[in-house]
């Protein structure tokens, strides 16, 4: 899937989509993250990708577990696209999106980069590699 199809066209002006925010990461570190496509089931094609990392989680499947549920409370469904690891490093400026889920296979990171250029404006430096783990 091409960058360019972070959000479905109208996704934009479904409110309950719009409620859930493209980013939640951690402010700092390495950590697993995932790549979720949040879809409203009441209407047609209409979707957006999330991005979700936290050192907390010793899985990834901790991170979508937590997050699914919070998705269906809001009468959206949701399914993880794969996932990786990020670097997260504020005082530099710089984000790392890298690796891969041993059990959901590996993001698309160019997705995720595109949805953390668009979250971290103001950083310097947001790069991805599908090398490591």
């Amino acid at each position: 899937m091409a960058a360019s199809h972070m959000a479905s066209s109208t996704s934009h002006k479904n409110p309950k989509l719009i409620a859930i925010p493209d980013v939640e990461i951690d402010k700092h570190g390495k950590f697993k993250y995932i790549l979720v496509k949040v879809h409203d089931p009441d209407v047609d094609r209409e979707f957006k990708h999330i991005v979700r990392g936290t050192a907390k989680a010793a899985f990834h499947a901790d991170i979508y577990d937590r997050v699914s549920e919070l998705i269906e409370e809001k009468g959206l469904d949701c399914e993880i696209l794969g996932g990786g690891r990020i670097d997260h490093e504020p005082s530099k400026k710089s984000i790392k999106i890298y690796g891969y889920s041993q059990q959901f296979g590996q993001a698309d990171h160019t997705i995720t980069h595109s949805i953390l250029l668009r979250a971290f404006k103001e950083y310097d430096q947001i790069t991805w590699s599908n090398e490591g783990y």
